[in-house]
């Protein structure tokens, strides 16, 4: 069974917002979570709506977003989507701490580095 993941980017970064991502990435992900398909959909402008729309249109499984309001948040799970909402960092730690289970709302993902130390 194929899984289908929805990311919406900005670059290599998960988009801090749902509502103001221009980008899309979609991941279809075999039962071994090996990538079957990657590709990535600009929309004409950022617009909430019309990303839940794509979402739904495109019979997406899970969604890994950054913030996102509770009226578009609540129609996706009333949807019966997976979201794993308020994620900081690449699309790519995210994709991979999914595929081991241990990716939650809220993770922060990106190294930062303050005053010289890592934290």
């Amino acid at each position: 069974m194929l899984h289908k993941i929805a990311i919406p980017i900005f670059h290599e970064e998960v988009n801090p917002r749902f509502d103001l991502a221009s980008e899309v990435l979609f991941l279809i992900i075999s039962k071994d979570n090996i990538i079957e398909e990657e590709r990535t959909i600009v929309l004409r402008r950022p617009s909430g709506d019309e990303l839940c729309h794509l979402l739904i249109s495109e019979n997406i499984n899970t969604l890994i977003c950054g913030a996102i309001e509770d009226e578009y948040y609540q129609f996706l799970c009333w949807k019966k989507m997976n979201i794993y909402d308020g994620i900081a960092g690449s699309w790519a730690d995210a994709f991979k701490q999914w595929t081991k289970k241990t990716l939650n709302s809220g993770d922060i993902l990106s190294m930062r580095c303050l005053e010289g130390i890592n934290v």
